[in-house]
């Protein structure tokens, strides 16, 4: 393919209900999408940076700023390419994975639109539903959250994710516990907010049978996460931690983790998620995927990837209406605790226009000759 443009385009979406973490609380997802404009057809990226570089390093305005200034010009100037050579392409530029997943998103997408074939046959999923589980914020008190639970339990949910800080950890896992029984799949994520001096206060976690904690300590310290991981029962996952398949190799050599969430946007994009899969596989570690509060084409593109056969875990591809009202395209909807994953061309869904119209804050275009 030849590249005649990329469009930024920045939407604002309310979320039903304000989502805290130990980084944060959000009650807007504001997002920039990408629309990758070829020769031969058009396709959508979804950057999952954040406004404020709190999760990574990376944020929403800084990600325009590198796909601007380098990393289209760079992808225009290389000639013919395809999906397969973009992250060759932007190797030299350092960093800014989920500037380079979201340009990378786009040319996949826009390519298998052009030749008819799906994201999920594309990655080499194996099942045309994945199970799902939901994310559950910190809360302002333990009756808000159990009541939060039960909502999502009567959804459909076949997991839940509590998030926890310190101060908000021992005691809302109990609660829910104790309310819901020990049948309930329930995992834990820290997003970096312990260290390794917290190993007995984390300890406290292990008879409650959880499936995991996720990312206790931080991102950096992998040493760290092998030596907790010997000191507790509850089986260690790595988020933040994982940006590649080599640090997932070094991870799992470590000892640091026993499972891995993948995040493509993270990672610099779904064919890396792919790698880090495989790689997975290779060594029996189980995977799941996350997410970053995406709108429907990142959802899409998410589901597809919960299709291949390594992710046995249900992953955070919780249905649109957990976070927004109205989603830019076509909702994704529970059917019994799963996501159908596409079928059609590409990522199988496109943005409505009225519902991205009425997101929309701004738009910038880029072309591929200036």
């Amino acid at each position: 393919m030849k590249l005649e443009g990329v469009e930024l385009r920045w939407v604002s979406m309310p979320l039903v209900s304000p989502f805290r973490t130990s980084f944060g609380t959000q009650t807007t997802r504001d997002l920039l999408l990408l629309k990758v404009v070829t020769d031969q057809a058009e396709g959508w990226g979804e950057c999952v940076a954040m406004a404020a570089p709190l999760y990574s390093e990376e944020y929403i305005e800084g990600a325009a700023d590198v796909l601007r200034r380098y990393l289209v010009p760079a992808l225009a100037a290389a000639g013919p390419f395809d999906a397969s050579t973009v992250a060759t392409v932007l190797e030299p530029f350092h960093g800014h994975r989920m500037a380079k997943a979201a340009l990378e998103m786009g040319v996949l997408d826009a390519e298998l639109r052009a030749e008819g074939r799906p994201l999920s046959r594309e990655l080499g999923a194996v099942h045309d539903r994945v199970p799902c589980g939901v994310s559950v914020g910190i809360m302002d008190d333990l009756g808000a959250l159990l009541d939060a639970v039960g909502g999502y339990l009567d959804e459909g949910y076949v997991r839940i994710k509590l998030k926890i800080e310190p101060g908000w950890d021992v005691e809302p896992v109990r609660a829910v516990r104790e309310r819901f029984g020990d049948d309930v799949l329930l995992q834990v994520d820290a997003n970096t907010a312990y260290t390794l001096s917290d190993a007995r206060h984390l300890a406290r976690l292990d008879p409650f049978d959880l499936l995991l904690i996720e990312q206790p300590l931080p991102e950096d310290d992998l040493f760290g996460h092998a030596d907790l991981a010997r000191l507790i029962t509850t089986p260690v996952c790595l988020d933040e931690s994982i940006t590649s398949a080599r640090t997932a190799a070094a991870a799992i050599r470590l000892g640091a983790c026993s499972v891995v969430n993948i995040k493509p946007g993270r990672v610099g994009g779904y064919l890396e998620a792919r790698r880090i899969h495989d790689l997975c596989v290779a060594h029996s570690v189980p995977v799941w995927c996350g997410g970053m509060l995406e709108t429907g084409l990142g959802r899409a593109a998410n589901v597809a990837l919960a299709a291949l056969p390594g992710f046995t875990m249900p992953g955070d591809t919780s249905a649109s209406g957990r976070y927004y009202a109205t989603d830019v395209t076509a909702p994704f909807v529970l059917d019994d605790g799963y996501l159908a994953v596409p079928t059609g061309p590409g990522l199988g869904v496109e943005p409505l226009p009225d519902e991205l119209a009425a997101v929309t804050t701004a738009t910038d275009w880029i072309p591929a000759s200036r």
